[in-house]
């Protein structure tokens, strides 16, 4: 008899994820339903306010990558008004974007995701020597691995197992048989875990060069940029770039050799051998280098065809919500969406826990809409834009995916796994960090000879707009759209890359990525899916992107009074 599995919630990410499975008696996977349980209403509070105000306000989907909902919303309504900013507002908004990937991405792998490939407790027994050793094998001038810095870290360690307080090493499911570093690999991956800590702070420093701060930045506006002075100052330009070759030399010297480390161990391991079952796959033009040049370019690969690369067509993008907790007649385009709550609640039933109210799978299920191209489920993110772009033969991508293959051996297939997609984002990471530089150095260049950061942008009332902006966040394509009259917001949609791929089954019964990712996946022990949290935490879901606070009883969720002279 089938069993039904709940997470919730699933922990590491950004918002709230609610993930059930269904397993045979083998353990295996037959169905599955990604769910997040709080409700995307910023569209609704962005109606009748000024565009100008629009990228301030949509930051505040997430409190991790604002700054990727910061300049969508801004970029969206420039497209409406038809501005075209000056050069170096874009190359900033690129210097920006390219510190945001570093830093997004680092976290991403070591505080989000690492604990699903490292074992903590596991590196208490190891010998510090001979991983320092080891350490070598995957790069030859490793990070943080000598001998007394890894005993170092077992000790600091051994200290919280000790208490009985594991901080933030708590509550994980240690000793799973499908954890596959040995000891000694497993203190590496730990030390550098600890050194992230450090460098993530360095490249959140680097957004805040320019951006004024970080998170929530502040100096992009409809028309340009207002780091004008930063930009200006030779002491700010070489600020960037100090930190910027820190927070580099830590993706190449551990980043990128614990993923060759974890492609090694993990290679013969089947649970991250699959997790790639819908294979269309979206990405778009973004990251600068020059005036009309892009580090990676648009694409869609549909039935994982990487010899047939079609060019994005906006008007095949609609999202539905048969099975979310929506009222919509049928499947809309962004222009005409709507978000119109119609929550229906959950249904008690046996779980491996005992009882508990879970998804009815029947209905609808979750509060993420269902994004489709051209009808069809469509993954984003890194993996899918490495894939585009290696398919259409971009120089960069190739050489760094091919450079990958041959350190660790792997074939092209290995991209389609859960593998591969835990080093797409590390690869996408590199390819950043490198190609950044030019995009710097084009600034310099440019500065020399125009100053202009700003054009004024123009509103007439009397007329009506209509703009989206689409571009690469760290967690996939990104796209806001707008409809503008009387010089205010009458609709927006933002539809964000966790939505693509956490969306629940559409009108057609096709699922999305998430629910896809997990059918077939044999589990060790249904008490302790480890191998579900790896495989969902290797999207890097943020469902604050996707959902947003509400109380379907209608009630308030709270008052503030301040005193303006306080």
């Amino acid at each position: 008899m089938n069993q039904r599995v709940v997470i919730d919630p699933i922990t590491r990410i950004e918002g709230h994820l609610r993930i059930e499975v269904e397993v045979d008696e083998n353990n295996v996977v037959q169905k599955a339903w990604s769910s997040s349980t709080l409700w995307r209403g910023l569209e609704v509070i962005l109606k009748g306010r000024t565009p100008m105000d629009v990228g301030l306000l949509v930051q505040r989907i997430c409190g991790v990558c604002t700054y990727s909902h910061y300049r969508a919303g801004t970029e969206a309504v420039e497209n409406a008004l038809g501005l075209k900013i000056p050069l170096n507002a874009r190359y900033l908004r690129s210097l920006m974007l390219t510190s945001l990937f570093m830093h997004d991405h680092i976290v991403h792998f070591y505080h989000l995701h690492g604990l699903d490939w490292v074992d903590v407790v596991s590196a208490l027994s190891a010998d510090p020597v001979k991983a320092s050793q080891l350490a070598h094998e995957y790069v030859h001038n490793p990070i943080a691995t000598s001998d007394g810095e890894l005993r170092a870290v077992q000790e600091r360690v051994k200290g919280f197992v000790e208490t009985g307080k594991l901080g933030p090493f708590a509550n994980a499911y240690w000793g799973n048989k499908t954890y596959k570093f040995s000891p000694e690999q497993n203190l590496i991956a730990l030390s550098h875990y600890l050194k992230a800590l450090e460098v993530q702070r360095v490249a959140a420093e680097m957004l805040a060069i320019f951006g004024g701060k970080q998170p929530h930045p502040q100096s992009l506006v409809v028309g340009g940029v207002t780091s004008v002075r930063d930009m200006l100052s030779p002491a700010r330009l070489q600020e960037w770039k100090q930190k910027h070759a820190i927070v580099q030399d830590f993706i190449e010297r551990a980043y990128r050799a614990d993923i060759v480390m974890a492609a090694s161990a993990f290679g013969g391991e089947s649970s991250v051998l699959g997790g790639v079952n819908v294979k269309n796959f979206l990405c778009t033009n973004d990251f600068a280098t020059a005036d009309g040049e892009y580090i990676f370019q648009q694409g869609v690969i549909m039935n994982g065809d990487l010899g047939n690369v079609t060019d994005i067509d906006p008007t095949k993008i609609a999202e539905d919500v048969t099975h979310a907790w929506y009222s919509a007649d049928k499947a809309q385009h962004p222009y005409d969406g709507t978000t119109v709550p119609n929550y229906t609640g959950l249904v008690e039933r046996d779980t491996v826990y005992g009882k508990l109210p879970t998804l009815d799978g029947d209905n609808k299920y979750s509060w993420v809409k269902s994004p489709r191209y051209n009808g069809e489920p469509v993954e984003v993110g890194p993996l899918a834009c490495l894939l585009v772009n290696y398919a259409k033969g971009n120089k960069v991508v190739v050489d760094a995916v091919t450079g990958l293959l041959n350190a660790t051996g792997l074939p092209v297939e290995a991209l389609f796994t859960t593998l591969g997609r835990t080093a797409a984002r590390m690869l996408q990471t590199s390819i950043v960090a490198a190609e950044g530089l030019k995009t710097f150095d084009a600034l310099l260049k440019n500065i020399l000879a125009d100053e202009s950061t700003y054009v004024e942008p123009q509103i007439d009332p009397s007329k009506e707009y209509v703009g989206h902006a689409m571009i690469e966040a760290p967690r996939g394509m990104l796209s806001h759209w707008i409809r503008i009259k009387g010089g205010l917001v009458e609709n927006y949609q933002a539809v964000v890359p966790t939505t693509w791929n956490a969306g629940p089954k559409d009108a057609n019964g096709n699922i999305g990525p998430y629910e896809a990712s997990l059918v077939g996946l044999k589990l060790e022990d249904p008490t302790k899916p480890l191998e579900v949290i790896r495989i969902i935490h290797s999207f890097d879901p943020c469902m604050a992107c996707a959902v947003h606070v509400m109380d379907y009883k209608g009630q308030s969720l709270g008052e503030f009074r301040i005193d303006p002279s306080a």
